[in-house]
């Protein structure tokens, strides 16, 4: 990654805790994501990186610390036309269309509808257009998955917060979602992801932070990691890091 691609700072993350009722969730978070990067958070399930999501998404406002996205809060509704967002649990209503959620979702950013370019987006995606005129309850998981990355591409944002984009999604529809979401980088978008995925990660991320305990342990390309660790993949490489790290905890206690 280039000197001015650091320089270009979007999203940055300083000292963030965020705690439900008297159990602390995350403490001392920092990040610094450039701008036109791929930025992926790793961790396992609990660790906070959801609730972490959130509040830079400022659907979770009671937090400490400083989070800024292009220089404003996330409570700055200017901010907000910058960012699409795609949850862990996407679920369109079921009674829509899948053209008329992809309409729903532009209208949103101030975007005109264009069923060619839907079609075309979805036939990119392995997602039959003529599925795009039926009700979304008649889809398949991976069908529903397509059409809430459709609707979060298609926005046109800078920032793209993916919360495991490629749940449901067989090897196939994987590679042409990556596919898809190189092609927005290479627009000069930022996508910030979260997924289980390492290898997928491994291949299209040019920085990973690892959320372990609540804090972040790690940040910095897939292959230092992988060096680090002496492994051979992502997958191996997080396992034994925070297998290190949580040994060297205890053994300090």
């Amino acid at each position: 990654m280039t000197d001015t691609k650091r320089q270009a700072e979007i999203l940055s993350v300083r000292d963030v805790g965020v705690s439900y009722g008297k159990t602390q969730v995350i403490n001392g978070i920092n990040l610094s994501v450039p701008a036109g990067s791929f930025f992926g958070l790793i961790g396992l399930n609990g660790v906070g990186k959801t609730t972490l999501i959130k509040s830079i998404l400022g659907l979770r406002t009671r937090y400490t610390g400083d989070i800024r996205i292009l220089g404003k809060t996330p409570a700055d509704k200017t901010v907000k036309k910058d960012i699409a967002y795609l949850p862990e649990r996407f679920e369109p209503p079921w009674f829509l269309t899948g053209n008329e959620f992809l309409t729903f979702s532009l209208q949103l950013y101030g975007r005109k509808r264009d069923e060619a370019l839907f079609a075309e987006k979805a036939e990119a995606l392995a997602l039959d257009p003529a599925a795009l005129e039926r009700r979304v309850h008649t889809y398949s998981k991976g069908m529903r998955q397509k059409l809430g990355l459709l609707g979060t591409l298609l926005t046109g944002c800078n920032l793209l917060i993916l919360d495991e984009p490629m749940s449901g999604l067989d090897p196939a529809a994987r590679t042409l979602v990556k596919d898809m979401l190189l092609g927005a980088r290479a627009q000069g978008r930022t996508v910030f992801l979260s997924s289980h995925i390492l290898a997928d990660m491994d291949e299209i991320c040019d920085e990973v932070s690892v959320l372990h305990a609540g804090t972040i342990r790690f940040t910095g390309a897939p292959q230092t990691l992988k060096e680090q660790t002496d492994s051979e993949n992502l997958e191996r490489a997080f396992l034994c890091f925070i297998d290190k790290t949580s040994f060297e905890e205890v053994r300090a206690a």
